[in-house]
C-alpha cells in the first residue's frame, strides 16, 4: 500500500506557489469538506494562491519543481499595468511550455555555483510572462512597437555588465541605473543589440577568452577565473558550445 501524507497550510499573502511535476504522482485535495483525486504526470503543472487555505493527502513520493511568486510580480514586472493581477488556480494541467522553461532552469539550480544570476533572473521573468499570459486574470497589454535604448543607456548599460562578467547582476540592477523598468530595459536591450543581455555578456566573455588564449601564456584554469566563468570544466563547456571547440585546440590552432 502506498503511503500517505498530509499537508496542511493556512492562507497566507505570500502570493502564489506554482508547481511543475518532474514525475508522476497522485494528490487528493480537499476544498471544505469535498475533496478530489487529482493524478499529476510528467509537464503537468499545479497554481494555487497562499491567500486559500490549502490541505491535501499525498500518495507516494512526488518530484516537483516548485517556484514563489509575491502578488506585485505582475505590477514590477510589466511597468505597472499589471497591478491586482492574479493567477487562476490550476491543478493537474499539462503545460508544455513551462515544463521546458522549468527544465531549463533546474541545471542552474542544481549548478548554482556555474549559474548566472543574469541568467537565472532572465527566466525567471520569461517564466512570469507566460503564467500572466496564460493564467492570469487580466491581459497582458504590451505595445508592439520595440524601441530601442538611447547611447547614454546602451554604454552604461554595457559597462556594468562588463565590471560583472561573472553574470553576478540583476536585470533589475542595471535597468535601474538606466532609470527604465526591467521590462522595458530587456526590450530596449534586445532591439538595439539583437541578444539578451545574457547572450550579449557571454559573448563578451568567450571574446576576452580568444584574447588571451592568443596573446598570453596563462592557463585554461586563470582564463576561466579571469573571464567570470566558475571554473575551466564551465568554461570548456560554455567555449566548446560557441566556437565548435575547446579552448585548449582553439590555441593550438590559432599558434
Amino acid at each position: 500500500m502506498a503511503s500517505v501524507s498530509q499537508v496542511s497550510t493556512p492562507g497566507s499573502g505570500r502570493g502564489f506557489l506554482i508547481g511543475i511535476s518532474m514525475g508522476r504522482s497522485q494528490r487528493k485535495i480537499f476544498h471544505g469538506r469535498q475533496a478530489a483525486l487529482h493524478d499529476f504526470g510528467a509537464g503537468s503543472v499545479y497554481i494555487r494562491d497562499f491567500a486559500e487555505d490549502y490541505r491535501a493527502d499525498l500518495t507516494g513520493p512526488f518530484d516537483f519543481l516548485l517556484m514563489e511568486m509575491p502578488r506585485d510580480f505582475f505590477a514590477r514586472a510589466h511597468d505597472g499595468r499589471g497591478a491586482g493581477a492574479r493567477l487562476t488556480n490550476v491543478t493537474g494541467l499539462q503545460d508544455p511550455v513551462l515544463a521546458h522553461l522549468a527544465l531549463a532552469l533546474a541545471p542552474a539550480l542544481e549548478r548554482p555555483h556555474e549559474a548566472s544570476a543574469l541568467f537565472v533572473d532572465q527566466l525567471s521573468g520569461v517564466i512570469g510572462t507566460h503564467l500572466f499570459d496564460k493564467y492570469g486574470c487580466v491581459a497582458l497589454s504590451e505595445s508592439p512597437r520595440r524601441r530601442q535604448m538611447s547611447r547614454l543607456h546602451e554604454v552604461r548599460a554595457k559597462e556594468m555588465l562588463r565590471s560583472q562578467m561573472d553574470g553576478d547582476i540583476t536585470i533589475e540592477e542595471v535597468a535601474e541605473a538606466c532609470g527604465l523598468s526591467r521590462s522595458h530595459f530587456a526590450k530596449a536591450f534586445r532591439a538595439t543589440t539583437g541578444q539578451t543581455p545574457h547572450q550579449w555578456l557571454q559573448i563578451q566573455r568567450i571574446d576576452m577568452a580568444k584574447s588571451l588564449l592568443m596573446l598570453t601564456g596563462q592557463s585554461l584554469a586563470e582564463i576561466a577565473v579571469a573571464c567570470g566563468f566558475a571554473d575551466q570544466s564551465h568554461f570548456t563547456r560554455v567555449f566548446a558550445q560557441a566556437v565548435g571547440t575547446p579552448p585548449g585546440n582553439w590555441r593550438r590552432q590559432m599558434a
